[in-house]
């Protein structure tokens, strides 16, 4: 009789759909405004302290995850899956082991320069936290992974921002930001903050992660085209955006104003002098911008200290791979 009772007992789960109960969420002592950009390294302790989840996304490729943000991660691809809009994750948490990685295969197939450009130092990537989450799209059935392929969809990313603080998500790289958060826009690139509030008012005021802490001045930089002939505005764009990353490295530096100098400054001669510079040679393009920018009052390297700067040269080139180089900047 009782095991009979033990086989009626699991037909009803059966017939019922009865599943193991899913366990809340852990909550642990984990600092989730942490800070890490190119002036801030990961907490000493954070690799021991963090407790993630691990999983397999559409591609094949194994992802980790902080625990509360995987979770909220899962509630916000629900919700937009409601809308006919489906993503998954190509990366959340690196070690700083795999980070060094990324460091020596890139400087292998790219080289040093490439490679300091487009990859963060072990101990100051924001991946180290496990906050932050690089979304991919999927359309029609189909992976949408490669940078160039996925900013073709802006609609569908704006969907998706104006979801992120209902489930403690931020977007993190803002366009027109650079200068305070050391990268160009990235539409994918979310951050987990975990307080719906504290999202919420950094998602309505357009403000980054550095502002809303105090660790940056949240200040907008004014950009003067001039009317060139050689440059596109999408070429100058990527120009002025070097730079203002850039200056996201100078600690306590406000950058006002960014102009270019003029096409008379991308003469043969220039191009030649930036040839001959170290690491020159060949260079097709030679390009002047001029800054105008404020230093703290502490002074930063050789500038000195609470001074506006004016019409601060920054010299740029382009290679046969199409990137732009700092080559020369100062007066």
């Amino acid at each position: 009789m009782k095991k009979l009772l033990i086989v009626v007992a699991v037909l009803l789960c059966f017939l019922t759909g009865c599943q193991k109960k899913e366990e809340p969420v852990e909550d642990y002592d984990l600092d989730y405004l942490v800070l890490v950009n190119k002036l801030n390294p990961l907490p000493k302790d954070w690799e021991e302290k963090i407790r993630t989840v691990s999983f397999v996304n559409s591609i094949g490729d194994t992802v980790e995850v902080e625990q509360k943000a995987y979770d909220a991660y899962l509630q916000l691809k629900e919700e937009l899956e409601k809308e006919g809009i489906y993503v998954d994750l190509d990366s959340a948490r690196r070690t700083l082991a795999q980070q060094q990685q990324i460091i020596e295969d890139f400087t292998k197939q790219y080289g040093a320069d490439y490679t300091a450009k487009v990859v963060a130092v072990p101990g100051y990537s924001e991946h180290h936290t496990g906050l932050a989450l690089d979304l991919y799209l999927i359309i029609d059935g189909v992976d949408v992974i490669e940078n160039e392929d996925m900013v073709q969809y802006p609609e569908i990313w704006a969907k998706i921002h104006e979801k992120l603080d209902d489930y403690g998500f931020i977007l993190r790289y803002l366009e027109g930001k650079e200068h305070i958060t050391g990268y160009a826009y990235e539409p994918w690139h979310i951050r987990y903050v975990d307080d719906k509030e504290i999202a919420k008012e950094i998602m309505d005021k357009g403000m980054t992660l550095e502002g809303y802490l105090g660790a940056a001045k949240e200040t907008d930089v004014s950009l003067d085209y001039g009317d060139s002939v050689l440059y596109t505005k999408e070429e100058l764009d990527e120009v002025l955006t070097r730079i203002k990353c850039q200056f996201a490295s100078w600690k306590g530096v406000e950058l006002n104003a960014l102009k270019y100098a003029g096409d008379e400054c991308a003469s043969k001669a220039n191009l030649d002098w930036v040839n001959s510079l170290e690491g020159g040679g060949s260079y097709l393009k030679a390009i002047e911008i001029l800054s105008t920018f404020h230093t703290p009052k502490e002074g930063y390297g050789t500038l000195e200290a609470d001074q506006t700067y004016e019409d601060y040269q920054w010299w740029l080139a382009c290679g046969p791979d199409g990137d732009w180089d700092i080559v020369s900047f100062g007066y």
